[in-house]
Parts: C-alpha cells; structure tokens; sequence
C-alpha cells in the first residue's frame, strides 16, 4: 500500500519548443474551493501566462454531479477546453476518450517532452490518455477532541461506533456529517464495503445476474444508520459544503470522505482529526480494507490538438503543470499532524486497497438508478432494495 504515496512524476523539458504569444488557452479542474490546491493551481497558471505572453481562461469548480454533468455537456456542445482536470478510467472518462489526445501521441510529437504515461490509468483500449498529480485513499474523518470530550474509543469496529453515535446523538452533536441530496458517492461505498467481502465489493454485474447480498445490505445499512439517529435531521436536503463545514467547524463528529477532503482542515486541526477505515458491519467483512487509487488527471484536448495555433501552447501548460516541482505542488497532501500519520497508518495495515466501483458506473444510470433513490432509502420510504438493483443492472451501468 505504500505505493499510494510513490506516485512517480517524471521532471522533463530537456528540450523546448517556440511558443506563439497572444494565445488563450480555456481550462477546467477541480483545484477550487476548499481544496488546498486551489492558490496553487491559479499561481501556476498566472506564472506561465506571464512566463509566455499567452492568457489562460479558468473554469475550475468543485467536483460534484452538476461539475460532472457540465463538462460533459461542454463537450458535447464543442465547447470543451483546451486543458481538463478530470476523472480517469471510469465511466465518465469513456464519454471523453475520442474528443482527447493519448499522451503517447502527444510523446510522439514532442519526445523531448517524455510525459508521464501511468499504466494504473490505461482506459479500456489500453491507451492513457491522463497524466496524474495526486493519488487518493478515503476513509472514516473522526474530530478526536469530540470522541475525548464523552470519553468515547474511537470506532475502530462496530460495538465502539455505536456506542459513539448514540451518545453524540444524546449530547446534540451531529455523529455523521454527510449529504444524500447530492454527495452520497463515498457512505454509500463504504456502507457495501462494510457489509461484505471485498470481493464482493469488486463484483461488476452484467444484464441478467444479480448483485451480491452485500449490495442490498449496504443500502438497508443506511436505514438503520438513520434509525440510529447517525445523521443530521436535513440530511436528505442540506449540502455538502454545509456538512463538510459542519465537520471542520467541530459540530459534526464523523465524515467519510477523501484525502481531497483533508486538504481543506484547517492546520490549527491537523492533530485532532483521525482518518480510519469504516468499521465492519458484516462477520465477513475486512476491517482493514480501504477505498483509493489513482481517479483523475490532465489531459489535453483533441480540439486544442488539432489547432496550429493552440496547438504549442496547450502543450506547453500541459506539462507545465504534470511535470517536476509544480506537479508535486498540485500533487502533495497539503496537512500534517495526526491526519497523515493516521492515513499513512491506515494504508500500511491494509489488506486490500479498492477503486470505488461507481466510479466504474455509466454515469446517468448511477444517478437516475441508484444515486436519485439513496434519500428515500435512507427515510425507510423505498424498501425494495432488491428491485432497485435489479434495475441498475438491466441498465448495464459497467458496460458489459
């Protein structure tokens, strides 16, 4: 698991190519709001459009479904950037892979270059079309001084995390922060995680077969989470920059998120908050097992490819920023204290490492099918979670 933090970014530019000055290029990431990242990406920018005469239009916003939704509709529209931040190897990626360029072909064209080509991101033509910055892991976020201020163990299996839930519940603090109305991505994996084997995590069922019990277990696990009284009373309808404010603010004891996420704890915090794996629900279940990988990176657009004028330039800022001392800024975790130490923890005792598998999901059947009826799943207003199943795979959100 140490390899999560050995992702090898290549230093190159050895050689250079004239730049054209007077060229905009259009770009679009998710180096935005609350990700420590985010000054960075913008000085990098402003640095190379002074370093080159050139100007750069930035787009950059919070990865949510309607950011998801938007990139995709620009390119569709033929209003793509030239430069994109975005999701690798996954069902979203394949919705772009013909309007981008491989960057062996971007190799090709310019050796002196020698882009990084990382195999754990090749699409499923066997191509890589994205160079990444920052590898990731998820887990369980704990506010440490909350867990001391009951004298509460922290969850590290399931007895202690209900035990913790109840009595925050009891003393007005929030157990989990978390909204279902539009980021329920991470409890709804760690909730089939939770409730299976990993294996069964990593089944991707076709048309016709059904999903592992582990699936419909972790779904009525959300239920009884709610019955617990594990989730703030507007769940259904706040947002995630509420809830995540909520955790950082000290008024929520528990998220479960991504190391994205830990970039944005203030310092003053990063020796009171923990990151964990979800304790296990099922007998079966690892209770060392973790989500995480490698899910985005830079890739240059076929448009951008194909205009002389851009052409050079688009090239240029693309390695710009995937290359030595600026990728490792994009790319750096940007906290200390017990949060790294804890992750670090975390990966090392890992049995399994696993990619989120709705990552892997044809994106408008994960939200029409799954995603639009996790709210009624958790307020105990749809029960059918077999049916429900039943018809996301019909929809064949992998594929096959």
């Amino acid at each position: 698991m140490k390899k999560l933090f050995a992702l090898v970014l290549t230093i190159a530019l050895l050689g250079s190519f004239a730049l054209a000055e007077g060229v905009t290029i259009k770009t679009v990431s998710t180096f935005a709001g609350t990700d420590a990242a985010a000054d960075t990406y913008q000085q990098l920018l402003d640095q190379w459009a002074a370093e080159t005469g050139n100007t750069v239009e930035d787009a950059s916003a919070t990865s949510d479904e309607a950011w998801k939704a938007g990139v995709i509709n620009d390119f569709a529209a033929g209003n793509e950037p030239d430069i994109l931040f975005y999701f690798a190897k996954t069902a979203d990626s394949a919705r772009i892979l013909d309007r981008v360029v491989p960057i062996a072909e971007i190799n090709e064209a310019y050796p002196d270059l020698n882009l990084t080509e990382n195999a754990a991101i090749a699409e499923s033509d066997g191509k890589i079309y994205a160079i990444p910055v920052r590898a990731f892991w998820e887990g369980l976020f704990c506010n440490v001084d909350l867990f001391e201020k009951y004298n509460l163990e922290l969850p590290t299996d399931w007895a202690k995390f209900e035990t913790a839930v109840k009595t925050f519940k009891e003393n007005g603090v929030v157990p989990m922060a978390v909204s279902f109305s539009d980021v329920p991505h991470y409890i709804v994996e760690f909730a089939i995680l939770s409730s299976g084997t990993p294996e069964e995590h990593k089944a991707r069922p076709a048309p016709g077969e059904t999903v592992p019990e582990s699936w419909v277990e972790g779904m009525k696990l959300l239920h009884e989470l709610y019955e617990m009284g594990a989730f703030a009373a507007d769940a259904n309808a706040t947002t995630e920059a509420i809830t995540s404010q909520m955790f950082r603010d000290g008024q929520a004891a528990m998220q479960l998120d991504g190391s994205w996420f830990a970039n944005g704890i203030p310092q003053e915090r990063w020796d009171k908050v923990v990151v964990m794996p979800f304790p296990t629900h099922a007998e079966d279940a690892d209770p060392t097992a973790f989500i995480g990988g490698v899910s985005m990176g830079f890739y240059l657009t076929r448009s951008a490819w194909e205009d002389p004028a851009k052409r050079d330039a688009a090239v240029d800022l693309l390695r710009y920023l995937t290359t030595g001392d600026n990728a490792v800024a994009l790319g750096g975790f940007a906290f200390g204290g017990t949060i790294i130490t804890s992750a670090v923890d975390m990966i090392n005792n890992a049995n399994d490492m696993l990619s989120p598998f709705q990552d892997e999901m044809d994106q408008e059947v994960r939200a029409d099918k799954w995603f639009s009826k996790v709210p009624s799943i958790v307020d105990g207003t749809l029960t059918d979670i077999d049916g429900m199943w039943a018809e996301v795979v019909a929809a064949n959100p992998f594929g096959k």
